[in-house]
């Protein structure tokens, strides 16, 4: 089933050319289908390339998802024009209303700051208490995830010696978890952080789950409320070359940057990435969709916020 998007978004002839079906709001405006509703908040700097990673990912299900993007109505992105957010995109204030099957929260470059200095932390908190009770399971990715944790847990981020950089093995906790059905033993996920998680921190908080980690990378994937959080430290949603992008950027702005571990055949930067993550992203994408947010979500979305309100008083 194909992923409902925006007309005219430019992720639309991208992804056509590798022939993943998407389709238009006319189109699927005709099938007699309630679509699961995703919103995804993009707080990256490069918006079109982030949207296309996301929407890759989410149309690789049998399922009819309808996606909608939200920008913060207190900041105003620098890399991406006005004419692109005005048309495809929605403020907080625009769907505070609302309720969504599932939601995804990108990571920001704001890493290195603390939490209470980055300009929109207010309007972040307000969005991670909305989510709790207007979405059905939320997706925390990167700097959103170690924000949700600060937010929700008071589990602070550490920084790192050196940036955390290049594609990384991990394995599953518990493999008969719903997230990894058809996973192997072994999977990879890129990272590029400057900043982590340490186990040591996440001991003794009650209420989280750690899913998933890597002797080098650290812990990977966490849960919370049964499935209604999860937490990605890692970016299984990126494309093939947005390491090498990140790298080449790093070298032109003189930044300490290291060639990306685990990545180039060779480990050659003249050579072409190893693709070693997107199967496993894409059975990621498919299991949290299918298993927490279709198997999980009311048909009256209105409903979300009384499964909280029980949850709360049981």
């Amino acid at each position: 089933m194909p992923v409902k998007i925006p007309n005219n978004l430019p992720a639309i002839a991208l992804l056509e050319n590798e022939n993943i079906f998407v389709m238009n709001d006319l189109r699927a405006n005709t099938q007699d289908i309630r679509p699961m509703r995703i919103i995804i908040l993009n707080l990256m700097p490069l918006k079109i390339s982030t949207e296309t990673d996301f929407i890759r990912l989410l149309s690789n299900t049998p399922l009819q998802v309808e996606v909608e993007f939200l920008r913060l109505d207190t900041h105003t992105p620098k890399n991406t024009p006005v004419e692109h957010l005005e048309m495809f995109y929605k403020g907080f204030k625009e769907v505070a209303e609302n309720y969504y099957d599932g939601m995804i929260i990108t990571g920001a470059p704001v890493e290195m700051l603390d939490f209470e200095e980055v300009t929109y932390w207010d309007e972040i908190k307000t969005i991670f208490d909305w989510a709790k009770t207007h979405v059905t399971s939320t997706l925390y990715i990167c700097w959103a995830s170690q924000a949700a944790l600060y937010h929700f847990y008071g589990v602070g981020k550490v920084p790192l010696d050196k940036k955390l950089f290049g594609v990384f093995k991990h394995h599953a906790l518990d493999k008969r978890h719903p997230l990894f059905r058809g996973f192997d033993d072994e999977f990879y996920i890129p990272h590029s952080r400057h900043t982590t998680i340490t186990e040591t921190d996440l001991k003794g908080v009650a209420g989280l789950t750690v899913l998933s980690k890597s002797e080098d990378a650290g812990v990977a994937i966490l849960a919370s409320r049964g499935g209604r959080e999860f937490y990605l430290t890692g970016h299984s949603e990126y494309a093939p070359y947005t390491l090498h992008e990140e790298y080449v950027r790093d070298l032109e702005k003189g930044l300490p940057i290291t060639i990306p571990q685990h990545y180039y055949a060779g480990d050659d930067p003249a050579n072409a990435p190893v693709v070693r993550w997107t199967g496993h992203a894409n059975l990621l994408f498919n299991n949290w969709l299918n298993y927490f947010v279709y198997q999980e979500t009311p048909f009256d979305l209105q409903q979300i916020a009384q499964m909280e309100e029980i949850k709360q008083h049981s």
